[in-house]
């Protein structure tokens, strides 16, 4: 999770690794496709801004799906700093692959995406503080809200394929509003992924871990080996709360990656993690989005 300690870790590694940390964090774009293997049976797709209406709004999200045909659908929410280039080159590379994909925007009641500049990083202060107080207008109730109308939106458009499961993916914060989500809409969502979320296990009556036995989805929680160190027992409690709801999961501490190594703009980017990742989340939505 995003605390002081986790970090301090990040800066460590990433002072380490400053020269290439300095070249990612200034790519965006097609730049960014760099560090993402192209498949040769990747589609081609159609991709474009949408704003989908909310009882709240109009948020404004990255709508990509294959060029024809019909698809699973899938809901992309970003990390703390929203919706970028790196999510929708995230985004458009999920498309590639066979699903009809929403990236959105969490923030839209406050700001329209980008919220942070072209490589923005959490470690500069002021990102840090804009990005948090934005975090801190989202609550239960707003993911809830959220979750319906992505799905509702989702579930009428032409390159969705409505008789097939929903998958839903977060990063960091948006972990947990994965897990939220397919509590809230559990007849459609069948696949979740978290990747380095957050505040998947607490002691509050609305930790989503609680919401497990609410889901009807499988499960991929990938964890950052310094979120593991600072909270050991995590992994433990939510393994033990997917047995006990029988429900199919794969909870991992990812070796060497840090919080934050999934999205490519990151300063803690680990390309061969990110891609094992990413090959576990493929399998997940093969087997799950049926």
């Amino acid at each position: 999770m995003c605390d002081d300690l986790t970090q301090e870790d990040n800066e460590r590694y990433a002072q380490n690794q400053l020269n290439r940390r300095q070249f990612v964090a200034g790519l965006v774009g097609a730049s960014l496709a760099m560090y993402f293997p192209i498949s040769a049976n990747a589609m081609s797709v159609t991709e474009a801004t949408v704003n989908v209406t909310t009882p709240d709004g109009s948020a404004d999200c990255y709508f990509v799906h294959p060029a024809s045909g019909k698809h699973p659908a899938v809901i992309l929410w970003p990390d703390i700093l929203g919706l970028r280039p790196a999510f929708e080159l995230m985004g458009k590379r999920l498309a590639q692959a066979g699903y009809a994909v929403l990236v959105v925007n969490p923030f839209y009641r406050s700001q329209k995406a980008p919220v942070v500049g072209e490589g923005a990083s959490y470690a500069d202060e002021a990102t840090r503080t804009a990005v948090t107080a934005l975090a801190k207008t989202l609550s239960p109730a707003t993911h809830v809200i959220d979750a319906k109308a992505f799905v509702g939106f989702l579930d009428q458009q032409a390159a969705v394929d409505s008789s097939k499961k929903i998958g839903t993916m977060g990063y960091c914060m948006s972990g947990a509003i994965a897990f939220r989500t397919a509590a809230t809409i559990p007849q459609r969502i069948g696949a979740v992924a978290s990747f380095h979320g957050g505040g998947l296990v607490s002691d509050s009556p609305d930790s989503p871990h609680l919401l497990i036995p609410k889901t009807n989805a499988q499960f991929l929680i990938a964890i950052a080996e310094n979120d593991d160190q600072r909270d050991v027992e995590a992994k433990n409690v939510l393994r033990k709360s997917f047995a006990d709801a029988k429900v199919k999961a794969e909870v991992e501490v990812y070796a060497g990656a840090l919080h934050g190594w999934c999205p490519p703009d990151s300063r803690v980017y680990h390309q061969e993690q990110a891609e094992r990742a990413w090959s576990r989340l493929l399998a997940l939505f093969e087997a799950a989005l049926v």
